[in-house]
């Protein structure tokens, strides 16, 4: 199951990071940000969506306004640098109160929270509505990579790994290499994170062609690319739950 995920919040800092967390947690799919509650709405009714990182203090509506207008729309996990709100937030059957500035632990721990909630859930939903909910989030299994000639098509289940090169990336598959000029974060955001984790500033790696894991070193055939330490530990939780 892949949670589909929408950022509210008035400050774009914030935004950024809860974007950073939430493509680094394979069963979360950032749909949207805005800095506008009243847009959110929108977003809420129009693009599905599961779970909202929502704000409190905000102009124009509050958190708290958010949650009883949208009702049963979506659930909500409350963000903000307030303790005070927290009693506020539980009445209103919130999935969790994330305390500002949020470490990615404690990110996690209320994403697992979510996932628990929303699965629960859906197995109380009629049969054709878990299978479209399923069928909704089933990832493509091609992308068409734009090269300096032509646009390719690539199938996922063909890339080892993906390697950054300042604004270019080449994609190592097992029909041979491709480059592109687009930055890493781009494919990444394509590519889903149940499959393929971000190991190194520029690497990502398909958890399916791994070989071996040896000393911070993974091998894929006959390629060998470095976990960075500032994705070990979510690399290695990932290695751990499968």
């Amino acid at each position: 199951m892949r949670i589909r995920c929408l950022i509210i919040d008035d400050k774009p800092l914030a935004i950024d990071l809860l974007a950073d967390y939430i493509r680094k947690v394979p069963f979360l799919e950032l749909i949207a940000t805005t800095t506008n509650p009243v847009e959110g709405l929108s977003i809420v009714r129009e693009q599905q969506i599961g779970l909202v990182f929502l704000d409190i203090q905000m102009p124009e509506l509050t958190g708290l306004e958010f949650i009883k207008i949208a009702g049963k729309q979506c659930s909500v996990i409350l963000t903000t640098a307030y303790a005070k709100y927290a009693l506020d937030g539980f009445e209103h059957d919130v999935v969790d109160y994330l305390l500002k500035p949020v470490a990615f632990d404690r990110f996690y721990r209320a994403a697992i929270k979510a996932l628990k909630l929303l699965e629960n859930d859906s197995e109380t939903l009629p049969e054709e509505k878990r299978i479209s909910l399923i069928e909704e989030h089933t990832p493509t299994a091609y992308l068409f990579i734009k090269t300096e000639h032509r646009i390719q098509k690539v199938n996922l289940s063909d890339i080892l790994f993906v390697e950054g090169l300042q604004n270019y990336i080449t994609l190592h598959t097992t029909e041979g290499r491709i480059l592109s000029l687009q930055p890493l974060k781009k494919i990444e955001e394509q590519l889903p994170s149940k499959e393929f984790v971000r190991v190194h500033k520029s690497y990502i790696v398909s958890l399916r062609h791994i070989g071996t894991i040896e000393r911070g070193r993974i091998s894929i055939g006959d390629n060998i690319v470095p976990v960075g330490d500032n994705y070990r530990e979510r690399f290695y939780q990932l290695i751990d739950n499968n």
